[in-house]
């Protein structure tokens, strides 16, 4: 026991520890909790280490608490809407607007006209229908949000069924799926047709006194070929309204303008598009192909988005003023006749190749005179966020040889650099694309690629 008590006694105090380790720039409250928190561990073990031990420690997991803050990073991976890289960039002019009105009050429930409290997202509602073309709108913090409050509102009472297609029961990012989304709602699902063929007659069939919703999902994740069959939107419609229940259609990344030009053997359909069709309401992203901040956006008929509004669901899943103060901006500029110039996302895209070559020889010159080994090569990027999985498009990317360190280790250099760069390996070759590297991070680039092969 007094060997035991000995050992502990050599557990160093607080305080002395604080002292060893390196300044984070981390809140002193915050580090304390972590340095208590690691000499609670190291009363468990057998084997006492030392103070520089201990602090070496510390240290590490204090940087890698730093470095989880969020900051700006250099997306190389030729992966336009990169959910885990934050998805869209938003346009700078959306940014200031909501700066402005984050900075002061504002008019975010307050009827101007009227003098008394007012709706939430008015403006920006109004944008998206006219967009759209829908009879209503309604702004909530991302498209899973829009599915939840969308099911939990119609399936009540004894309608608890949502009808649903085996090939459309997709995963979504982080793990998430479609079937665990709508029984979380408290929906009962009811899967009909097949993975690969489904027919409105499947439908048809399962239809009964239990069905609250029929809902459609866009693949847009995913594609499948070969023997394949999907009922049309308007079959669907049809059938709804012989029933007397929505049709509702989650269409995930959210196109606002035509994609044809992007890829030839496909193409995202646009919320307007399903509308004409028939179905009663669309769910999308606006980070994703809009362009614009994370929120759920729901469109279609008026007295089934009014419905949804006065659900007690939708204050909970509503926006903030930051988000629509951006979104309304991002909305306003797909009215502009400089929308591609004006949407960061929609510029990224449309960026031409011989652009991008010219971009990608200037910087490997410039690298070049910083003793790095850097080459021009064509790539492909793609658009990412569940969005035209088969579409390639031609790119230009620099390839980089790092002296003393195998390309992977060189990948971990540039993200543990100022700022990081997210770049990817193709084999023994690390690549960072330039479709995805912002004009005005170019500078940058070149300084921490030498900074990190020096």
């Amino acid at each position: 026991m007094s060997s035991r008590r000995n050992l502990l006694r050599s557990i160093p105090a607080v305080g002395k520890v604080l002292d060893a380790i390196v300044p984070h720039g981390i809140p002193r409250p915050v580090v304390v909790a972590i340095v208590r928190k690691e000499l609670g561990l190291i009363r468990r073990r057998k084997l006492i280490p030392d103070i520089d031990e201990i602090s070496k420690g510390i240290n590490e997991r204090l940087d890698e608490l730093r470095r989880s803050r969020l900051r700006p990073v250099i997306n190389g991976t030729g992966v336009i809407v990169n959910t885990n890289l934050g998805r869209a960039p938003l346009p700078q002019s959306a940014l200031q607007a909501a700066v402005e009105s984050g900075r002061a009050y504002s008019n975010l429930e307050f009827d101007l006209c009227k003098g008394k409290r007012g709706g939430r997202a008015v403006y920006a509602e109004a944008l998206l229908a006219a967009l759209c073309g829908a009879d209503g709108a309604a702004v909530v913090n991302n498209c899973a949000a829009a599915l939840v409050l969308m099911v939990s509102h119609f399936t009540v009472g004894a309608r608890k069924e949502v009808i649903v297609s085996r090939g459309e029961l997709i995963q979504i990012g982080g793990g998430f799926r479609i079937p665990d989304i709508l029984e979380s709602a408290g929906a009962v699902l009811r899967e009909v047709g097949t993975t690969n063929k489904t027919t409105v007659e499947d439908y048809r069939r399962a239809a009964g006194g239990d069905t609250a919703i029929i809902l459609k999902v866009h693949r847009s994740n995913f594609f499948m070929g070969g023997f394949t069959a999907s009922p049309s939107s308007e079959g669907l419609a049809t059938l709804a309204r012989k029933l007397r229940v929505p049709l509702v259609e989650d269409l995930g990344s959210g196109a606002l303008t035509a994609t044809r030009g992007i890829a030839e053997k496909e193409r995202e359909p646009t919320p307007k598009e399903v509308l004409a069709n028939g179905v009663d309401l669309v769910c999308f992203s606006g980070d994703k192909l809009l362009g614009g901040p994370q929120a759920g956006l729901i469109v279609g008929r008026k007295r089934y988005v009014e419905a949804l509004r006065r659900s007690p669901l939708f204050r909970a899943l509503r926006c903030d003023k930051l988000i629509l103060g951006v979104l309304q901006h991002t909305l306003e500029r797909y009215f502009a006749d400089t929308i591609e110039q004006d949407i960061p996302l929609l510029a990224m895209i449309a960026q031409p190749r011989d652009q991008l070559q010219v971009r990608a020889m200037n910087l490997a010159e410039r690298l070049s005179s910083q003793r790095v080994e850097a080459r021009v090569v064509d790539t492909t990027a793609r658009i990412g966020g569940g969005a035209l999985p088969r579409s390639k498009i031609p790119s230009v990317a620099l390839e980089i040889k790092p002296r003393g360190c195998t390309p992977s280790q060189f990948a971990a250099k540039l993200r543990l650099g100022e700022p990081p760069i997210i770049g990817y390996l193709s084999g023994k070759r690390f690549l960072i694309d330039l479709k995805t590297v912002l004009p005005d991070q170019d500078a940058a680039l070149v300084a921490a690629v030498g900074a990190v092969s020096q």
